[in-house]
């Protein structure tokens, strides 16, 4: 019999972290080089970016059990209470950004800034004169928020990242695991992730990890991110508000 002290440790690429981590960093890192050299680097970098994390999660997925789609009646309640949270609460509730700069200000006595006006991500605008091009690329970014986005956010924070601040033996701990510190850090930590909308993000991570403690698996919060993301693209489409896209 073997000895577990002297056992070979595994490599980088056999450790548990990475099927799970690495198609949300390669998310993040892909998307961070968005808008860096052209305007329409915008378009093709969420179009690389959604392409590498469907291909990361199909090359992965022998490892990752837990990657199953479920459906449940709370899976599709939630689904459709975030999206009309999302859209509702859009404009009301400062960023966190403008929440930083008023509260220096408190200190510095310098005036607030108003944030300068980010264009809309809107392909059939910006390619206008290539309307095909445009609808290929809306196809895919409604495709990737989606199907792709739910399964790279929800293995990341909720089979991943919940479990682990737990404890770092994070597969020995059930998919379903009810921990407070955990549940808090991940629902804050999923909120800062969307500071422009960072209340609507604290409900949402709270609210996914719930359906996960709930049924005891990870099917019923990918189902819900991936209405809550549909029918906020579906408004976007319809109302032209392509912020929410």
């Amino acid at each position: 019999m073997s000895d577990p002290a002297t056992a070979p440790k595994p490599s980088f690429w056999e450790l548990p972290e990475v099927p799970r981590a690495l198609p949300f960093a390669a998310f993040l890192l892909i998307g961070s080089f968005a808008g860096a050299a052209t305007e329409a680097s915008a378009y093709w970098v969420y179009v690389l970016k959604t392409f590498v994390g469907a291909a990361l999660l199909w090359h992965f997925r022998p490892r990752l059990a837990e990657l199953r789609w479920a459906v449940s009646w709370e899976a599709v309640v939630v689904g459709v209470l975030i999206a009309a949270l999302w859209i509702g609460l859009d404009g009301r509730i400062p960023a966190l950004g403008t929440l930083y700069d008023t509260i220096g200000s408190r200190f510095t006595g310098k005036p607030v800034e108003a944030p300068k006006p980010e264009a809309p991500w809107n392909p059939l605008a910006f390619f206008k004169d290539n309307a095909p091009l445009g609808y290929a690329i809306l196809v895919v970014r409604v495709v990737g928020r989606s199907f792709v986005v739910p399964m790279v956010e929800e293995l990341f924070y909720r089979s991943f990242f919940h479990r682990f601040i737990a404890s770092q033996d994070f597969l020995g701990l059930p998919i379903g695991l009810w921990n407070l510190r955990a549940f808090a850090i991940t629902s804050v930590a999923f909120g800062l992730a969307h500071p422009g909308q960072w209340v609507q993000g604290i409900v949402c991570g709270a609210a996914y990890q719930f359906l996960v403690i709930r049924h005891k698996r990870l099917g019923d919060s990918i189902t819900a991110h991936a209405i809550t993301n549909a029918l906020c693209s579906a408004y976007a489409i319809a109302a032209g508000k392509w912020e929410f896209t």
